[in-house]
């Protein structure tokens, strides 16, 4: 199976956002991933959803989002033309003992600790999917108390907009 990265411009409405994933759900296609934010115009949202399936699966699945009177453009992002990123929030364990191991973790991620407790630290990390598996692995040892990812967004390179 392969993965789908589709960048989807919908009118920014109460509702649209449960019409958008009852589709899915009413043909049985799962959705690995959902973001959803407002635009520099607030009449829309764009979506980006990750999906899994053949190139059957992703000619259905865009041609019943087509359908949906409040979408407005459907694009398909290619891995190589496009920015695509995640965002983690995770709380480690990290009494005086760990603390330098896991500042240390941080930096070569470019992740920052944001909240420090007494026994526990928030390091927040942006980057690819492979870049937050890879951190979340090395901090394991450490022990993760829990953590929480945005899923995945992407924006197209170059002057192409989505409009």
């Amino acid at each position: 199976m392969q993965r789908f990265v589709l960048s989807v411009l919908v009118e920014n409405k109460a509702g649209v956002l449960s019409r958008v994933s009852g589709l899915f759900s009413r043909r049985g296609y799962n959705i690995d991933s959902l973001t959803v934010c407002e635009t520099s115009n607030p009449d829309n949202s764009r979506m980006t959803i990750v999906v899994r399936g053949d190139e059957y699966i992703l000619e259905q699945i865009q041609k019943q989002l087509a359908k949906l009177i409040e979408v407005i453009t459907i694009e398909k992002c290619e891995s190589e033309s496009s920015c695509q990123r995640e965002l983690a929030l995770i709380k480690v364990q990290a009494d005086g003992a760990k603390r330098s191991a896991i500042i240390e973790i941080c930096e070569i991620f470019r992740a920052h600790i944001v909240d420090v407790g007494i026994e526990s630290v928030v390091v927040e990390a942006t980057g690819s999917e492979d870049k937050i598996a890879s951190l979340i692995r090395l901090l394991e040892p450490y022990g993760i108390l829990e953590y929480v990812k945005t899923g995945l967004t992407a924006l197209d390179r170059g002057s192409k907009v989505l409009a």
